[in-house]
């Protein structure tokens, strides 16, 4: 999870490649009205993101049965990961953080994106970061995606065994 720009995809193909776990981009779930909406440079809204979340949760939950997996998806809001939770009650949350210049210079440099630079202080805006009682770690983007993919390992084996 994470605002845009800091690798959730690059981050999130490394950490399944590692844990050995199927992985899917979040983006993709979202319908087609979605992205031209987000394209154009206009945030999304509540209503908007609301069946996204559902088929991302509906993703996360079709793994709970079998060993996991790893989707990138922004879940900026707590609202947002409750309702990924209401469909997959283990799922954990690596939230991708840095700062915004180092995010916005990393945004501007990819190619072939539709989320363009000019919506990132709306994503800052929108960011509610993990709380304490929500399973996950918080991972600082600095450094190569193979660095942060290794701070999100360690980060990860320091949590709690799930309880059944």
């Amino acid at each position: 999870m994470g605002v845009a720009g800091t690798g959730k995809t690059t981050v999130g193909r490394l950490l399944a490649e590692a844990l050995g776990l199927p992985y899917a981009e979040g983006d993709a779930f979202h319908p087609a009205a979605n992205v031209a909406k987000m394209s154009a440079g206009t945030p999304l809204d509540d209503a908007d993101r609301w069946p996204w979340l559902d088929a991302v949760g509906e993703w996360i939950r079709d793994r709970a049965g079998h060993r996991g997996g790893v989707v990138a998806a922004s879940s900026l809001k707590y609202v947002y990961r409750d309702r990924l939770r209401a469909c997959a009650p283990g799922a954990v949350f690596v939230h991708l953080t840095g700062g915004r210049a180092l995010i916005e210079e990393r945004m501007a440099a990819r190619t072939g994106h539709f989320m363009p630079t000019a919506l990132l202080d709306s994503q800052f805006a929108t960011l509610e970061p993990l709380r304490p009682d929500e399973a996950g770690v918080v991972v600082d983007v600095s450094g190569t995606p193979e660095e942060i993919t290794e701070r999100a390992l360690a980060a990860l084996r320091l949590l709690p065994a799930p309880q059944n």
